[in-house]
C-alpha cells in the first residue's frame, strides 16, 4: 500500500527572512524571491521560491530547507529527481488544496 504524504504548511523562512529573500544568481549578482511555500513532507523541509521572471512563466524553485548549527534556515539545491519530483507534487497539493482535481 503507498501511502501518500501530506505536505504540512511552515513559515520559518518568513519568520527569519520576511516575504523575500536574495540568492547569489549564476552570474554572481543578487537575485531577489518571493516565498511562495514552505512546508515539511515526512523528515524534510522544502521551500518554493519565485523570482520575477519565473513568475511571467508562473514557475517556481524548489529547495530542501536545512537548519544551520545556530538554528537559522539554510536552502540546499535538490539534486535527486524522485525527490525533486514528490517536493513539486507536495507545492501543487498545497496549491490546490480544497479544490476538486479533476
Amino acid at each position: 500500500m503507498d501511502e501518500r504524504l501530506v505536505p504540512v504548511p511552515l513559515e520559518r523562512l518568513k519568520e527569519t527572512f520576511g516575504n523575500e529573500l536574495e540568492l547569489v544568481a549564476e552570474e554572481g549578482g543578487l537575485e531577489k524571491f518571493v516565498i511562495m511555500a514552505e512546508f515539511q513532507l515526512g523528515p524534510y523541509v522544502y521551500a518554493a521560491l519565485q523570482s520575477a521572471a519565473m513568475k511571467k512563466e508562473q514557475e517556481v524553485e524548489l529547495f530542501r530547507v536545512i537548519l544551520s548549527d545556530s538554528g537559522e534556515p539554510q536552502l540546499e539545491t535538490i539534486e535527486d529527481d524522485e525527490e525533486w519530483e514528490l517536493a513539486a507534487e507536495a507545492y501543487d497539493d498545497l496549491l490546490f488544496a480544497g479544490e476538486e482535481m479533476p
